[in-house]
C-alpha cells in the first residue's frame, strides 16, 4: 500500500510543480511582474523588455500607452519580444537587484541578461529599436533590392556593416560580439549599380553606413580578426559626432581620446564648415573621436573647458573622457582661414606633446552624463526649501481673514511626498 502511494505522488508531484509555476502568454499584453514571478519571465522568454516605474511618475504615465502600442507587434516578431512592467517603488527589493535610481528606468533582458535602453520611447520607434535584439546575427542578403529593404528596416539608431563578397563566417565573431550596437549583413548578389552607390571597386569590401548622419566609408581589408575588429570600434561611432547627453552616452564604452571643438554656434553656416573639415581630419585619425558642441548649445559643458564668452573660437581641445585635457601649446584657437592646416597643427602638436594638461572644472564623463540629474535635484531642493519656509511662516502666525483658499490649497500640494518625490525621480530620468 505504502509503495503504491508513494507511485502515486511521484506521478502527480511534475503537476503540482506546473501548477505552482508562474505562467505567461504571449497575447500581445504587457506583463506585470513582481518578486514572484520576474526571475521565471526572463528565463522562460528569449527577449523581455522590463519598464521598472512607479506610479506616481509623470514620465512614467506618459510611456505607458506606447509600451501598449508596442507589446501586440513585438510580440507578432519571429522571435517575439514580451515587453513587462515592474512597480519599483513597491518592489524595491527587487528593482535595488537591477540598481534602480530613477524612472522609468528601462532594460532589455536577453537570456536572462540585462541591458540598459536609451533608445526611443514612441511606439513606432521603439519597435523598430527593439527589432535589432531579435534579429539574426548576420542577414545574408542577395540582391539589390534585399540590401535596400535591410538598410530600410534596420532605420538610422545603429550603425549598419555590409560585407559585400565577404564570407559569412569572417562577420559572424564581430556579429555576435557587437549586436547590441550595430547591424551586421554579408551580400553575395549585388550589381554594379550598388558598387558605384556606395563607393567601392572591388570585393571583399567591409561597408559601413550612418543613416543618421549620412556618413558611410569602406574597409577593404586585411580580414584577419584584429584589424576588423579595429575597424567595427572605430565604426561605431560616426566620424565627428555632436555633444549632447545621448552621444556621450554612447562614446563611454570607447576608450579613445576625444578631440573636441568648442564653438559658438554648432548651427550657423560658419561651423557647419569647420564641421566638414574635421571630418576630414577624422577619416585620417582614427585613433581619435572627433566630436564638437556649441557654447550657445551647452554653455556648462563648455565652461569646464576655461572657456567662458571672451574666449575666442572655435577652439579644439583633446579630451580624456574623464577629468584630464590637453591644450596644445600655439593652438589655441582655430582660425577663420585655412581651417584644415590648423587642425593639422592641433593634432601635429599633441602627437608631439606639446601640450598643457589641465583638469575639468565640472564633472567627469558620468556626471555630465547625468548633469540633468543634479540640475533637476537642485532645483526640487530649492522648491522644497521655500514650501518649508512657507509652511513654517504660516504655522508661526495666527490664521486670519488676509489668508485664502489658495494659499492652504498651495501649501497642502506642496507637502505631498508622491508629488514631491515625481519631481525628483523624474528629472533623473528625463530625457
Amino acid at each position: 500500500m505504502l509503495s503504491e502511494i508513494f507511485i502515486f505522488c511521484l506521478l502527480l508531484s511534475p503537476a503540482i510543480v506546473a501548477a505552482e509555476q508562474p505562467q505567461f502568454a504571449v497575447d500581445g499584453t504587457v506583463l506585470e511582474l513582481d518578486d514572484s514571478n520576474f526571475d521565471a519571465a526572463i528565463s522562460k522568454f528569449d527577449h523581455v523588455f522590463v519598464d521598472f516605474y512607479a506610479p506616481w511618475c509623470g514620465h512614467c504615465k506618459r510611456l505607458a500607452p506606447e509600451l501598449d502600442k508596442a507589446a501586440p507587434v513585438l510580440a507578432e516578431l519571429k522571435q517575439p519580444i514580451v515587453i513587462a512592467k515592474v512597480n519599483a517603488d513597491k518592489y524595491r527589493i527587487l528593482a535595488s537587484k537591477y540598481d534602480i535610481d530613477g524612472y522609468p528606468t528601462l532594460k532589455m533582458f536577453v537570456h536572462g541578461v540585462p541591458t540598459d535602453y536609451y533608445g526611443p520611447r514612441k511606439s513606432d520607434l521603439l519597435v523598430r529599436f527593439l527589432k535589432k535584439y531579435a534579429a539574426s546575427d548576420v542577414t545574408v542578403l542577395d540582391s539589390d533590392s534585399a540590401i535596400s529593404d535591410f538598410i530600410e528596416e534596420a532605420g538610422p539608431f545603429f550603425p549598419i556593416f555590409i560585407g559585400f563578397g565577404l564570407n559569412q563566417s569572417v562577420a559572424l565573431d564581430m556579429a555576435v560580439k557587437y549586436k547590441k550596437k550595430a547591424w551586421f549583413s554579408v551580400a553575395n548578389g549585388f550589381s554594379d549599380e550598388t558598387m558605384a552607390l556606395y563607393d567601392f571597386d572591388k570585393v571583399p569590401a567591409l561597408l559601413a553606413l550612418h543613416p543618421s548622419y549620412n556618413e558611410q566609408n569602406i574597409f577593404y581589408g586585411p580580414f584577419e580578426e584584429k584589424f576588423l575588429e579595429d575597424y567595427i570600434k572605430q565604426s561605431l561611432l560616426p566620424l565627428v559626432l555632436p555633444i549632447n547627453h545621448d552621444t556621450l552616452r554612447l562614446m563611454k564604452d570607447d576608450n579613445r581620446k576625444i578631440a573636441l571643438t568648442i564653438m559658438d554656434n554648432e548651427t550657423d553656416e560658419k561651423s557647419k564648415g569647420l564641421i566638414k573639415t574635421l571630418k576630414a581630419a577624422a577619416s585620417a585619425n582614427r585613433d581619435l573621436v572627433f566630436a564638437f558642441v556649441g557654447f550657445k548649445q551647452w554653455q556648462d559643458f563648455a565652461e569646464s573647458f576655461d572657456v567662458n564668452k571672451k574666449t575666442p573660437l572655435p577652439k579644439m581641445i583633446i579630451w580624456d573622457g574623464d577629468e584630464e585635457y590637453f591644450t596644445v601649446i600655439g593652438s589655441e584657437s582655430i582660425g577663420e582661414d585655412d581651417q584644415g592646416s590648423h587642425i593639422t597643427q592641433f593634432l601635429g602638436g599633441y602627437r608631439e606633446g606639446n601640450v598643457i594638461q589641465k583638469h575639468i572644472k565640472g564633472p567627469s564623463f558620468m556626471g555630465f552624463i547625468n548633469s540633468m540629474v543634479g540640475i533637476g535635484s537642485v532645483t526640487i531642493i530649492v522648491f522644497v526649501v521655500c514650501v518649508v519656509m512657507i509652511i513654517q511662516s504660516l504655522k508661526d502666525e495666527p490664521l486670519s481673514a488676509a489668508g485664502t483658499r489658495d494659499q492652504a490649497d498651495s501649501a497642502d500640494n506642496s507637502t505631498s511626498e508622491p508629488d514631491a518625490r515625481e519631481a525628483h525621480r523624474s528629472g533623473e530620468k528625463e530625457d
